[in-house]
């Protein structure tokens, strides 16, 4: 018997479109960017993503590098719709993107992937590392105040993106300069240690997303974790995103990014 995936997606129109930058506001070390998406589905599911570049300052000349979109899951969605997206500038492509101004256009497609399925069993714990913590405000959004979300940054400058958060928030950061000095996980394994009972969904950089794994795997906890991964194309022609499963390799782009924290050995 075929057993149905309760992973929710929303499917993407066919194609790129082009979208207006609304607003840009600085957190910190990231940039959130607010965009009209009048084209695209008003509903994207939590943990899905688009491949985004920007329209003005893309090409292909000596002087236009990056040549490739950059997949970004969305933070969060309103009337329009709009799409928030967070990110930072650690290479050409996000430094493209950072430099956007109101008015100026955006390439977009998506939304793309399959999202966060409900709680398994008791509360939902989010746990969020760096920019991994962008498509958790958007399902603490839907889950309401039973959600905590526990968020681990760097340092305080990287943790100004945690006051987007409306619902209960928990910070860790590296150096110690906001909330917790040492790790989300640390977080998690004390409210863990709380309350056993809760389905955890986490994103974050791959050795956070590891350690997740392996202490909800330790006390029989069910997790989803959000991967990261090198994305060119965005919908499985590229192959570029293949990660290794109990059942085989997987298409992040296509077959995740949210997998079943079950069904990897480990997280690379």
């Amino acid at each position: 018997m075929t057993v149905a995936d309760p992973r929710p997606r929303t499917l993407a129109p066919f194609g790129r479109r082009r979208a207006v930058v609304r607003e840009v506001e600085r957190l910190g070390a990231y940039v959130r960017l607010r965009v009209d998406d009048g084209e695209g589905p008003a509903d994207p599911r939590p943990g899905q993503f688009y491949m985004l570049a920007a329209a003005e300052r893309w090409g292909a000349g000596a002087d236009e590098r990056p040549f490739l979109p950059r997949a970004l899951s969305f933070a969060r969605v309103t009337g329009g719709p709009a799409l928030d997206f967070v990110l930072e500038a650690v290479g050409p492509g996000t430094e493209r993107l950072a430099e956007l101004r109101p008015g100026e256009g955006l390439w977009l497609t998506g939304p793309l992937g399959a999202g966060f399925p409900p709680p398994e069993r008791g509360r939902p714990l989010l746990a969020g590392g760096g920019i991994g913590v962008a498509p958790l405000l958007c399902w603490q959004d839907e889950l309401g105040p039973q959600a905590v979300a526990l968020l681990g940054f760097r340092s305080a400058a990287h943790a100004e993106a945690a006051r987007l958060f409306a619902g209960a928030v928990e910070v860790a950061t590296d150096d110690g300069s906001a909330g917790h000095r040492g790790s989300v996980t640390d977080l998690l394994a004390a409210e863990l240690d709380r309350d056993g009972e809760a389905t955890v969904y986490a994103c974050g950089p791959p050795a956070m997303l590891e350690a997740v794994r392996a202490l909800c795997a330790d006390r029989g906890v069910p997790c989803w974790l959000a991967l990261e991964a090198g994305m060119a194309c965005g919908y499985g022609a590229c192959f570029g995103c293949v990660v290794p499963t109990r059942d085989g390799y997987v298409r992040l782009c296509v077959d995740g990014p949210v997998l079943d924290g079950a069904l990897l050995e480990e997280v690379a």
